[in-house]
């Protein structure tokens, strides 16, 4: 670890050092029981510090591309990718009480929350860990212009420490005076938003580790949903056992509560309710959750409860979405524009069934860049790219007739884009 982190640890005392060291919950990592079941599963563990390695290495080689002297991220999944830590990573969502800055010049600076500098002690990237200012109106009251103040003070200070004359410094987000004062120090300012989805979007070796052993953890929870599914269970009961099996199995939180059957499967985006599933409903969900080692696993599928077979009509819907998924997944191959995959993608008739909202997007810790929208959505949406090997992507497929009479199909299911084509991560079957 950097020798100011290792200094301020050692000051507050021993308990300091190990939390920060052999004790911290990244350092330990998902447990010996849950290694070995990925290891007899073939799965290769991932190398963290590889990891951290490629993914600094990534910032800033985005930043010197796009002409920038270093970034401010404020982002939790920002700062998780450039410097592996967390703390309360939904709460910082919404409470700016923690950020960083990576400076090409290799400086790594962490502001974390109250007497939580022990969060960073296991990743040597970090040089340094600051106690964070809390500009939002929450943590700063009526007071908000002042700590802005006191955080763009600070942040010029870093900023002429590592950066030369007349600095260029992408933000990912942050309270308007904050950027305002900073520009009134001197500082032109750029998008960090884009530097760190175009870092995120090639994923490293361990990365792709890193997701299979998350997609095994995801798919035993899977199974253990499908195997208790039962009429008479609320949408709630089941969705809860998606949750409890993520974080027994090393993940972190999942992003949508969306779980929906019968009836509430169209239109599609209910969110999982007190309804009671009854024998012959279809029962759909997306898992959307941020499992093992932080790395997203987002994919669905629709079953059907009880022990009836299914209707002609919830086979037929359900062919439809199965069909526009095992089509969709062969245009994924390296060199294949993003506007291509619009124009090619294939979906049952827009006039009578209702649809998802993209057709493909990027997955890594979270849903990323790129978002690939259907047609007619190009002209106010669509934006251009191609695919390159390390891009992972969901092929997407909601099929609910329009006249919502009738129940709706999710399906979806996540890819690694190779050299050659596509691999795909997740092995669930897919059958209802």
């Amino acid at each position: 670890m950097g020798d100011k982190i290792a200094r301020s640890l050692a000051a507050k005392g021993q308990h300091f050092v190990r939390a920060g060291q052999e004790t911290h919950h990244l350092q330990m990592g998902p447990g010996p029981e849950l290694e070995a079941e990925w290891l007899a599963a073939g799965l290769t563990l991932p190398d963290l510090d590889e990891l951290r390695r490629y993914r600094i290495g990534r910032v800033r080689s985005q930043l010197e591309t796009m002409g920038y002297d270093g970034a401010i991220l404020m982002d939790p999944m920002n700062i998780r990718y450039a410097t592996d830590t967390t703390n309360m990573q939904v709460w910082v969502m919404h409470n700016a009480s923690r950020y960083a800055w990576v400076g090409v010049d290799g400086s790594v600076i962490v502001w974390e929350f109250y007497d939580c500098d022990f969060m960073a002690g296991h990743n040597p990237n970090v040089t340094e860990v600051r106690p964070a200012v809390g500009t939002t109106y929450f943590l700063a009251g009526p007071r908000y212009e002042e700590k802005a103040r006191r955080w763009a003070a600070e942040m010029l200070d870093v900023i002429a420490t590592h950066c030369g004359a007349r600095p260029r410094i992408a933000i990912d987000q942050c309270l308007y005076l904050c950027y305002r004062f900073l520009e009134e120090g001197g500082v032109t300012i750029g998008s960090g938003q884009e530097v760190m989805e175009l870092a995120r979007s090639i994923k490293g070796p361990d990365e792709i580790a890193a997701m299979r052993c998350a997609v095994h953890a995801c798919e035993a929870t899977m199974a253990e949903m499908r195997e208790a599914m039962r009429p008479g269970m609320t949408e709630r009961t089941l969705w809860a056992m998606l949750h409890e099996g993520n974080i027994r199995r090393a993940g972190e939180w999942i992003e949508t509560q969306i779980l929906a059957s019968g009836p509430r499967t169209n239109p599609w985006m209910q969110e999982a309710s007190s309804r009671i599933i009854a024998d012959g409903d279809l029962v759909g969900y997306d898992t959307d959750l941020v499992g093992a080692y932080g790395m997203m696993v987002d994919i669905s599928r629709t079953w059907i409860a009880g022990d009836r077979p299914p209707t002609a009509t919830q086979r037929h819907t359900y062919e439809l979405a199965r069909e526009q998924i095992h089509r969709n997944a062969e245009l994924l191959t390296p060199g294949r524009s993003f506007r291509e995959l619009t124009d090619k993608a294939w979906t049952p008739p827009v006039e009578d069934y209702r649809h998802y909202c993209v057709l493909y997007h990027g997955v890594g810790q979270c849903d990323e860049f790129p978002d690939i929208v259907f047609p007619e959505h190009w002209d106010e949406m669509g934006f251009d790219g191609v695919l390159q090997p390390g891009m992972v992507l969901t092929t997407e497929a909601y099929v609910g007739d329009r006249a919502g009479v009738a129940e709706g199909v999710k399906l979806e299911e996540q890819f690694l884009i190779t050299e050659t084509g596509a691999e795909q991560l997740s092995t669930f079957p897919l059958d209802l």
